[in-house]
């Protein structure tokens, strides 16, 4: 299987009655301001920097600006095999030392060689790659003492999201906890994320709605919002994003912080649900809360009911269950083209973007598991099947190359959770064949990754490639 990553980077199109039950949940974003404000932002804010944030290119282009572009001789060509089956150790040492000639003499003269210490715990493969390409993350793009990642000058929320991803995924790989304090630096990296998470939270906005018929709730400014930044849109797939990320984060450390968030997360999402009757295809979750927005869209459905599902398997509330199935057979009946593939979007007068990228799939595979999981109707896991198998032949290596690596690392994590249902894992070979081809074409000497043409490092890449390689090295009970 051989990729060819496109150097070209594709621009990521921005763009019933509601449940309201749960919008008391706002207080928990809140709450989340209130615990982080004890950390202030390192003093590299200056008012130049945020008048030049707000004369920035517009979103999504400016979310995957590069940092640099690569030149050809950095690119590291790895001597390793294909198969990302091994790697060299990133902390500690399997060397030893001693030797007979280091040796004690016991009172009758005998010579007993001096005992070897023992070995420090390495990571090898797809583990280590994994912490490689993580560590390269935060030399590169985090910005020591604030919480937040490098941007314009702060990154956009889309990639920071990707970013705690990223983090989150590391928690659970295998072998992270025998190496010796690594545990303990991931536990305060997930801290720092939650910090630079409250800079995008505004929760200033319920008397000032930025959409005609979407959620002013408290929620996540698409970039750092006021006083820091300029604030602006909310996306609702970024929001998603985190809120998964967030359930994630309580299921692991039980901060109620970390659910209280993510039900208020989703009480923005519930409240935006699109209840014009004009327009085409009623229903649906808008791309953004921006007035201008008039597109709903399967990223925007698939993660929405991904993150009701957790959160009625998490709470018991079944009102998230029946809005994931609401938000479920939306996409389906309004977004699923013949060949069983999702479409992109639909405008307001019923014209549907035809096209096909690997991540709403991956969204809508991942809701039908859920879905399936948690009712134990077996439509769900069927329909799923029917989409992965029909997404496993479209998106050949060639296409997967020409997508930004966020867009395959949603497909694989998905395709992945599917597999470890039904077990057919086809999933995990395609996903290892990705990276491999990633780490021996598209990675610098410093163990960052590029993508597009020019190759360019970028923060929404390197979280990607972290994340692929933290997936096939966790169990897939992790993965939401």
């Amino acid at each position: 299987m051989s990729f060819r990553f496109d150097r070209r980077t594709p621009s990521r199109s921005r763009q019933g009655a509601p449940l309201t039950a749960v919008v008391a949940s706002v207080g928990a974003l809140i709450m989340l301001a209130a615990a982080m404000s004890v950390c202030a932002l390192a003093q590299a804010t200056p008012a130049a920097a945020a008048s030049r944030h707000r004369a920035a290119s517009p979103y999504p282009a400016g979310a995957t600006r590069p940092l640099r572009v690569a030149k050809p001789s950095e690119l590291a060509r790895a001597a390793s095999a294909p198969t990302g089956g091994s790697s060299a150790p990133t902390s500690g040492s399997s060397k030893t030392t001693g030797s007979s000639k280091s040796s004690k003499t016991t009172s009758r003269g005998r010579r007993h060689p001096k005992p070897k210490p023992k070995p420090k715990p390495v990571l090898h493969g797809n583990p280590a790659r994994a912490l490689l390409a993580f560590e390269a993350m935060q030399r590169a793009y985090y910005i020591r003492g604030s919480g937040l990642y490098q941007g314009e000058p702060f990154s956009y929320l889309w990639p920071f999201s990707q970013a705690l991803a990223a983090t989150m995924t590391m928690t659970h790989v295998s072998g992270i906890a025998r190496i010796p304090g690594l545990t303990a630096t991931l536990t305060r990296e997930l801290a720092a994320r939650l910090i630079g998470l409250r800079y995008y939270l505004d929760t200033n906005n319920s008397g000032a709605p930025e959409g005609t018929f979407t959620s002013s709730l408290a929620a996540f400014d698409g970039t750092v919002a006021p006083p820091t930044g300029p604030g602006g849109a909310k996306y609702y797939d970024d929001n998603e994003w985190v809120g998964i990320e967030l359930v994630r984060m309580y299921a692991l450390t039980h901060n109620p912080v970390a659910l209280g968030s993510a039900e208020a997360i989703m009480a923005f999402v519930m409240a935006g649900w699109a209840t014009d009757p004009e327009l085409a295809c009623p229903g649906g979750i808008p791309f953004s809360n921006s007035s201008e927005n008039l597109e709903r869209n399967t990223v925007t459905g698939g993660p929405g009911a991904e993150l009701a599902v957790r959160l009625y398997q998490t709470t018991g509330n079944a009102l998230y269950l029946q809005f994931a199935q609401q938000a479920y057979e939306w996409v389906r009946t309004c977004l699923l083209r013949p060949n069983n593939l999702y479409a992109d979007h639909i405008g307001p007068h019923g014209t549907v973007a035809q096209a096909l990228w690997s991540y709403n799939q991956g969204s809508m595979i991942g809701a039908g598991v859920l879905l399936y999981q948690a009712t134990q109707n077996s439509a769900y896991l069927y329909q799923a099947r029917q989409t992965a198998a029909a997404a496993l032949a479209y998106f050949t290596p060639e296409r997967l190359g020409a997508e930004n690596p966020f867009f395959p690392s949603v497909y694989f994590r998905n395709i992945l959770y599917l597999d470890s249902v039904t077990h057919d894992p086809p999933g995990p070979r395609l996903a290892q064949a990705y990276v491999d081809y990633a780490w021996q074409h598209l990675r610098l000497s410093g163990n960052l990754f590029v993508a597009g043409s020019p190759p360019s490092a970028q923060l929404l890449v390197q979280a990607a490639i972290v994340q692929i390689y933290g997936l096939l090295s966790s169990p897939p009970s992790t993965y939401f």
